[in-house]
């Protein structure tokens, strides 16, 4: 099976760096791998008050892939990804529309398994359950829109309601105003009630106690020591994906792939440590301070949104780490891309190419007239276009001083996702190592929600059971 690779090409060239600095900073490398690969682990096993310093450390992620599989095989049916699949089953015959409720990593990782995965018209084109994204934003609008929308449908729809804590305010108030649109359009041709509210948390939690109360016996937890940003492997994004008929299988074992790569394969032939390698070196020796993924695939540019979040709250503290910034190309060649060509030089830039897309080829074709000049490439297809204009970007920007480099995915199927995703986390964490901050948790985002509650009158009394 083909596999991910992580090529810098260009950065070595244009960017300021060198392979030479690369093979120096392997002794850090190194270290950061033990760091994340033992010592990290130890420390959530000793199941003892960690380090004021350590504290959040939100790390059981990494092995997460691999103790899904190991429960599957042992558990089967009773294993977290069997109760996943069932329930996945059992919800498809019920309903044909979902309203995942959540914001921030609660949703990210969904909304970018849903894109990556399946029909860019799913929703229109009747795709199985329909799904629709709410509760990540306080906008009238588009909520005043989706209900509308749900309003005009008979057909009984689902709610996953995704929320660590449970006192997510915008996830919060989504849950009262769509169980509550439920309760009005329900007919006695719809589920039970209690079968059509699925929470997603963790035990005790304000949801937790929402959903005992309520009688929602079917719902996941969010594990321990997995924060929101690098929960789409668990519950949190494995359940979602079901829904959408996602391999589970194979998106995890793509994940404990990349695994085994980060931990067996030395710098120079391991694209987690060498991605964060080459980051790191170009943010704090070249000043390369904008973290810039192009997709190349409209599929993929939710999974870049996903990357910003991950990316931005891990290692933006202390006045450190990059700023993310995802393009879609080519349509963004004819908007930003003046700028991060012939602007300020402070941009490393990665391509996030797919090697077997999975469409059908789409030629130009023929056409009665050739005023467009076209006729000459009407064999060509749009893969081959899109492959110019990459190449094409790729020389401007090494002219300008531009430094380029790229992530090549086999495909769009289940396993080459599985690894990316994996494959980013870790880069992740590892790069937070070498920048010297945890890469865990979000002190900047607590703040707005602090100030949020006093606001709005609703930090005088902070019991949760309430």
């Amino acid at each position: 099976m083909s596999m991910l690779i992580y090529d810098p090409g260009g950065v070595f060239k244009d960017g300021g760096i060198s392979q030479e600095q690369l093979a120096e900073l392997a002794p850090r490398l190194e270290a950061a791998r033990q760091e994340v690969d033992q010592d990290d682990l130890a420390l959530l096993a000793q199941g003892a008050s960690l380090p004021a310093e350590r504290e959040p450390l939100d790390a059981a992620f990494y092995p997460l892939p691999e103790e899904l599989l190991k429960e599957q095989q042992r558990a089967g049916s009773e294993s977290v990804v069997g109760r996943i699949e069932h329930l996945a089953g059992e919800l498809r015959e019920r309903v044909e529309t979902v309203v995942l409720l959540g914001i921030g990593g609660s949703a990210a990782g969904a909304r970018a398994l849903m894109d990556a995965s399946c029909h860019p018209y799913h929703n229109q084109r009747g795709g199985k359950p329909r799904f629709f994204f709410a509760g990540n934003s306080v906008d009238t609008g588009a909520t005043r829109g989706l209900i509308d929308l749900l309003s005009s449908d008979p057909s009984p729809f689902a709610v996953l309601a995704i929320s660590k804590s449970g006192a997510t305010l915008e996830t919060a108030i989504a849950l009262r105003q769509f169980v509550a649109l439920q309760q009005k359009l329900r007919t006695p041709d719809w589920p039970l009630a209690t079968e059509l509210v699925v929470p997603i948390t963790a035990a005790g939690s304000r949801l937790d106690l929402i959903a005992d109360q309520q009688g929602w016996s079917s719902r996941f937890r969010v594990p321990q020591q997995v924060g929101g940003r690098f929960s789409l492997l668990s519950p949190v994004g494995l359940l979602p994906a079901a829904l959408l008929g996602i391999d589970l299988g194979a998106l995890l074992q793509g994940a404990a792939a990349m695994n085994r790569r980060f931990r067996e394969s030395p710098p120079g032939d391991n694209p987690v440590l060498d991605y964060a390698g080459v980051g790191h070196l170009a943010e704090t020796t070249a000043g390369r301070t904008i973290r810039l993924l192009a997709t190349w695939n409209e599929s993929l540019y939710s999974t870049g949104l996903w990357y910003d979040q991950l990316l931005a709250e891990s290692l933006g503290k202390e006045q450190r780490g990059a700023t993310p910034l995802t393009t879609l190309n080519t349509r963004d060649l004819h908007s930003r891309a003046q700028q991060h060509q012939q602007g300020r030089r402070d941009k490393l830039i990665t391509n996030l190419e797919v090697t077997r897309p999975g469409a059908e080829p789409l030629a130009v074709g023929p056409a009665p007239w050739d005023h467009d000049q076209l006729d000459g490439i009407e064999q060509r297809d749009l893969g081959d276009l899109e492959r110019a204009a990459r190449e094409g970007m790729d020389q401007a920007l090494g002219e300008d001083g531009c430094p380029t480099a790229r992530i090549e995915l086999p495909g769009m199927d289940p396993f080459s996702l599985g690894e990316f995703y994996q494959m980013m986390m870790l880069a992740t964490v590892v790069e937070g190592k070498l920048l010297g901050v945890n890469p865990y948790g979000q002190p900047g985002v607590e703040v707005y929600k602090q100030n949020m509650k006093r606001l709005l009158g609703l930090d005088k009394d902070e019991n949760p059971a309430r």
